[in-house]
Order: structure tokens, then C-alpha cells, then sequence
């Protein structure tokens, strides 16, 4: 069977195309009793970016702090201050903010029609009711949160997403203007959580033609970012992550983004962060990439933190593990089917004391 797969319907790309979040969203405000939900980076608190949100008088800004990577117990309560905020729903969420505050975002949609905890839902297709219409204004470039179809979770037990083409955001604001001023190690953790992405999707036996056209173009721009320090890496860092998210879209990732979940699952690492680490020991299963990134690194200045896990006790080792070979559908793209008979605990205990 060929996967049906649900894709953004609506983006607009442009700098200073923010300006039309207000036109765009008018067609949802139906009633002069409609609201929407704008979740912002705390980090935009009092900035001029605040400013511009074009608010109505019912209208919530819930400011989330994403110091921590996105956690189902902060998704059930901020869904819980949505729900009592007003006595009907939103007629939107907006996400306005890096990969943390989109997923917080399109988690918050979907729980607000879906029963339950948010940890009852980690996982692939669990997700019996549409969301609340929601739309993603990214502020970094490289996660792939804005066109993914997974909200990305740590809960109680594991870190795993919540997986569904109710997740997919209705609208993509793409405005390289918003990225401005990012400091230069985000800038460089992102866009290598999209680079990345790119050569897992590449390298993986689920490869087809639809994930290689996208990838092979977000790959080049991320070059072009890095390597080549392009006037316009703004513009094309926005579109390489994009493109990487819609590349992995119909394939997926591969052994990178396994390990980094455990990795930040225990050590609440920030995923960018966490694939940086993990790619720099994976030079066995993606050479010409991981030589690359080397370098990309060395022209930007930025050095990964090391020695991570050597002060971690056996208890700590087999929970990174047990997270991180939970991922069945990534180790496979990245080894084939019979991938268990590679990627053994002992293997995988090796690799993480790499990093």
C-alpha cells in the first residue's frame, strides 16, 4: 500500500509576509465571538514581534518557555488554561516561536479535541479527531516542525512523538525576516537538525522519489547556508527546512534522531543539540555526512558539547537504550528489516559512549 500523505495546503513565503497573519486568519473569525490562541516563545516577550500579533480582544497569548525540550505533562496543562480561558473552542492556534513552541502548538490543537492525556497519544496514528485549525510562524530555520506530521514529546516513559495527518499544520507563514538575530550556535544547531535530516532520508532503505527530490534541493541549500555562506542563507535556510521536513515526510529518519531521543530524554538535551552529538559519532553508518558536518562546524565556529554520557551509571545507559531502540520505524529505514540483529543493545551502548 502507497501512503496517502497529507501535506501543508496553505503557505506563504516572503519577508515581512507576517504582516498577513491578520488577513489570513480573518476567514476563521466568523462570529464576533471567535478567538485565537497565539503560542509564543517567552523569549519574545516585549520585543517588537510581539507587538505585531495581530490580537482581538478575546484573543490568549500563552507564553511557553522552551528551555526544556516539549513535555506531554506541559501540553496537558497548557491545554487544560486554553480550555477554561473561554466556553468555546479556538478558531485557532498559532504557533510563533522555534521547533519547541510549532510542536507545543500542534499538540495543543489536537488535544483540545481529543480526550485524555497527551501521553495517551505517542505514537504513530492515535489520534481519532481533527484539531483545531492551527497555523505555524517559525522564527528558526531547520527543525521541520512547520510541514511535519509529528509533534515531538518527552513523557513519563519515552520521548516519542505524536504521529498523525491531523497533526499537519492548516497554514505556514514563512517570513526569513523573523529569524533575524539568532544567535549563532541556534543557527547552527537548527540548520544541522535539517541537514540532518536530509542525509538520513537520503541514506535510508524507505528512499523513494518523492523524499529524494525534496531532500536532494534541501541538501544543496544547506549547503549553500554553510559551507558557501550565501548573502541570502535566510531566505534558503527557511525553504532547505521545508523541504527536509517534506523529504522525511514520506520516508523518515534514520539511526541520528533514534539515539538523540534517548539522549534527550535522560539528559533533557535540546534536539538540535542532541542530533549534533549523536551525527558526529555516526560516521560508521553516514561517512560522507558526517565528514561534512565536520566541517560545516569547523566554518562556523561551533563546537558540539563532548564527553556527554561518560559520567552516566548503567541504569542511565540502558534507559537512553531502551528509549532509543523503541523507534522501530527509524532504525529500519536506516538498516532494513532484520535491524535488531544489527543494532543490538550492546551496539547501541557503544555508540552513546562516543558521544
Amino acid at each position: 500500500m502507497f501512503r496517502n500523505f497529507k501535506m501543508v495546503p496553505r503557505v506563504i513565503f516572503g519577508r515581512g509576509c507576517f504582516a498577513q497573519t491578520d488577513e489570513i486568519l480573518a476567514p476563521r473569525r466568523n462570529t464576533p465571538d471567535d478567538w485565537a490562541v497565539f503560542v509564543l516563545d517567552d523569549v519574545f516577550a516585549g520585543t517588537p514581534l510581539e507587538s505585531r500579533i495581530p490580537l482581538h480582544d478575546n484573543d490568549l497569548v500563552l507564553y511557553v518557555d522552551v528551555t526544556d525540550e516539549p513535555k506531554t505533562q506541559v501540553v496537558d496543562q497548557l491545554t487544560r488554561k486554553v480550555k477554561i480561558a473561554r466556553p468555546t473552542l479556538p478558531c485557532a492556534i498559532v504557533g510563533i516561536g522555534g521547533g519547541s513552541t510549532m510542536d507545543l502548538a500542534k499538540a495543543i490543537s489536537l488535544m483540545l479535541t481529543n480526550e485524555g492525556s497527551s501521553t495517551q497519544y505517542q505514537g504513530w496514528d492515535l489520534i481519532q479527531n481533527p484539531a483545531v485549525y492551527h497555523a505555524a510562524v517559525p522564527t528558526l530555520s531547520g527543525t521541520g516542525a512547520e510541514v511535519s506530521r509529528t509533534t515531538v514529546l518527552t513523557g513519563p516513559e519515552k520521548k516519542l512523538g505524536i504521529n498523525s495527518d491531523y497533526t499537519v499544520f492548516d497554514q505556514v507563514i514563512l517570513d526569513p525576516e523573523l529569524t533575524a538575530g539568532v544567535p549563532e550556535d541556534q543557527h547552527f544547531y537548527t540548520g544541522m537538525d535539517c541537514y540532518i535530516h536530509c542525509v538520513e532520508s537520503l541514506a535510508g532503505t524507505y528512499l523513494n522519489e518523492f523524499s529524494k527530490a525534496y531532500g536532494e534541493k534541501s541538501l544543496a541549500l544547506c549547503r549553500q547556508v554553510f559551507l558557501d555562506r550565501h548573502p541570502d542563507a535566510a531566505d534558503k535556510l527557511m525553504m532547505a527546512s521545508f523541504f527536509g521536513g517534506m523529504s522525511i515526510a514520506y520516508s523518515q529518519v534514520g539511526a541520528c534522531h533514534a539515539l538523540s531521543y534517548g539522549l534527550s530524554y535522560l539528559l533533557g538535551i535540546h534536539h538540535g543539540v542532541g542530533c549534533c552529538i549523536t551525527f558526529d559519532a555516526l560516521e560508521e553508518y553516514y561517512p560522507d555526512g558526517v565528514k561534512e558536518f565536520r566541517i560545516m562546524m569547523e566554518k562556523t565556529g561551533v563546537d558540539i558539547p563532548r564527553n556527554v554520557v561518560k559520567d552516566l551509571s548503567d541504569k542511565d545507559m540502558d534507559t537512553m537504550i531502551t528509549v532509543a531502540l523503541g523507534l522501530d520505524p527509524l532504525w529500519e529505514n536506516c538498516l532494513g528489516k532484520d535491524w535488531k540483529t544489527i543494532m543490538t543493545r550492546d551496539k547501541a551502548r557503544s555508540l552513546f559512549l562516543k558521544m
